[in-house]
């Protein structure tokens, strides 16, 4: 619950329309190998429409009364196919996000209270099964950069050595990893400075690199002391646009009948003393 509350602004209960998972494929700055190549691309829509909006379409059964989903999906696609037309690759994941939104508003209209927004990128971490950007954007602030934003790391595998078993301490074991980052919106007087304030992203692929090769030189005796130092560790590799952190470290082979065990915490930035105990 702390999480959502953290990654999203809060939406008004009202009747949604969405598309989960459109697939194509863009140039969104760099690849997982720093090349600006096309890569999959799975886009998520929520049309956050006027409370009760549907019920006439509920009544007619007449598309013509809801939002069609289906000029929402080709709406979306044009938008990214006029890009790769033109060759005007995205300079990150927000100037997408940003595109997707406006296409979404435009074809509700006034309907729409908000627009959702998920771009997932499977292969943008090489160490990861998954990379996802999630935004909400109100109609009052239709450009995501005044949106909180939730980015996600997926099932990130870390060899650790860690346990208070012996033959834990021998060698290191898969820990899976998931940490979320929560950006906070950026201010006018911010974006102001910001000709283009996608160019202002964090980088997500070069942090996840540097937390693998600094884990390699870290042991530890419980999951929490792990997760505490990560948290402490993704505040130091990122500027204060990220306002939050939650890591979730799973240990997939410590308990023979269970999936798997695991720790999760969820700190803000003014809550964690950045010096790691360990150093």
């Amino acid at each position: 619950m702390t999480a959502t509350i953290l990654s999203q602004p809060e939406v008004p209960a009202t009747d949604v329309v969405f598309l989960d998972s459109i697939q194509f494929t863009t140039t969104i700055g760099s690849d997982c190998w720093r090349r600006p190549k096309p890569q999959p691309v799975l886009a998520s829509v929520y049309l956050y429409l006027e409370s009760s909006f549907l019920d006439a379409c509920g009544i007619s059964d007449d598309v013509k009364d809801s939002v069609h989903y289906g000029h929402l999906a080709k709406a979306v696609s044009a938008t990214v196919g006029e890009r790769e037309r033109t060759k005007k690759p995205y300079a990150g994941v927000h100037a997408l996000i940003q595109d997707v939104t406006q296409a979404a508003f435009e074809l509700a209209g006034e309907s729409a209270v908000a627009v959702r927004v998920v771009i997932d990128l499977p292969k943008q971490i090489l160490l990861a099964s998954g990379f996802s950007v999630d935004v909400t954007a109100p109609r009052a602030k239709a450009d995501p950069a005044f949106t909180p934003a939730s980015i996600c790391v997926k099932d990130l595998v870390l060899p650790v050595l860690i346990g208070v078993n012996p033959p834990e301490r021998l060698t290191r074991q898969r820990v899976v990893t998931n940490i979320t980052f929560y950006e906070r919106p950026c201010t006018i007087s911010e974006s102001s400075s910001i000709s283009q304030p996608q160019t202002s992203e964090v980088d997500y692929t070069t942090i996840v690199q540097l937390l693998y090769e600094w884990i390699n030189s870290t042991s530890y005796l419980t999951l929490e002391k792990l997760v505490l130092e990560l948290v402490r560790a993704c505040f130091r590799m990122t500027s204060p646009q990220v306002d939050a952190v939650t890591v979730r470290c799973e240990k997939p082979n410590a308990i023979s009948f269970a999936h798997v065990s695991g720790v999760q915490m969820t700190r803000r930035r003014e809550q964690v003393n950045l010096t790691s105990e360990t150093e």
